[in-house]
């Protein structure tokens, strides 16, 4: 979560006709889950340290301890110290396109009591009390004609419990960044071409939905990357298998 910047008017316009609109439904759409709309965007990284605005390090998150260790180092954002949407100085091993949301699903001990009721997938993706189910879910994220995909890996800006925006209708409440409702990651700030304050669009996608793109080679919480090594291993295994039923032949 990094310092306050200053939105331009544009920016507070668009802040203030997304207030003003009603969002389109799911049905109405055609969309699972709608857009929500103007959302006032900040930028933070892993390993970021804390300052007057972000009060917590980013180097663990809601559901890593080791988060830093985890993705392998310092995420500088820093354009300098970047080349295609990584640090130059390492390869990330987990995916560079990620992003926080201010609800955390997991408590002391298993889940949240409303975290059944909210989260719209809970059922399908409980792995067992210990285990969120809202790390690595695909995120849908725009700025005019440009739609970025990132995971979600930290809670956040500020809080950690606020679904009624993240799940519900309810708007961003007032924060020390401008009432922030989304973080983004550096590789995410590139994509789309983002201030360190700005406004976008975002919206939860099933895997099936995410294209192909940049956000889709690196990771060991990589959906694609996962993917793509069990396609690779059921081949390897079937070619094996049939030059075994060749040989016996």
């Amino acid at each position: 979560m990094k310092a306050i910047s200053i939105l331009s008017i544009g920016a507070l316009a668009a802040i203030i006709a997304g207030c003003l609109n009603t969002e389109h439904s799911a049905s109405a759409t055609g969309e699972r889950y709608p857009w929500k709309k103007n959302i006032v965007t900040t930028v933070f990284w892993i390993g970021e340290q804390p300052s007057g605005n972000n009060p917590v390090p980013n180097r663990v998150s809601s559901w890593d301890k080791d988060w830093s260790r985890s993705y392998g180092g310092f995420d500088d954002p820093n354009p300098a110290h970047r080349s295609n949407y990584i640090p130059v100085k390492f390869t990330p091993r987990q995916n560079p396109f990620y992003c926080a949301l201010p609800y955390n699903d997991k408590a002391g001990n298993g889940h949240r009591p409303e975290a059944s009721r909210v989260v719209p997938w809970f059922k399908e993706a409980y792995q067992g009390p210990g285990v969120s189910t809202c790390k690595d879910r695909w995120v849908a994220i725009r700025k005019g004609n440009r739609t970025v995909y990132a995971q979600w890996e930290d809670a956040g800006p500020f809080r950690t419990d606020y679904w009624q925006y993240v799940f519900g209708n309810e708007r961003p409440k007032p924060n020390l960044n401008r009432g922030a409702g989304l973080d983004v990651s550096p590789a995410v700030r590139d994509y789309l071409g983002l201030g360190e304050t700005d406004v976008t669009d975002w919206r939860f996608v099933e895997f099936s939905e995410v294209s192909r793109g940049p956000w889709s080679t690196l990771g060991e919480n990589n959906t694609f990357v996962i993917s793509d090594r069990k396609t690779g291993g059921e081949l390897a295994e079937a070619s094996k298998r049939a030059e075994g039923r060749a040989i016996a032949r």
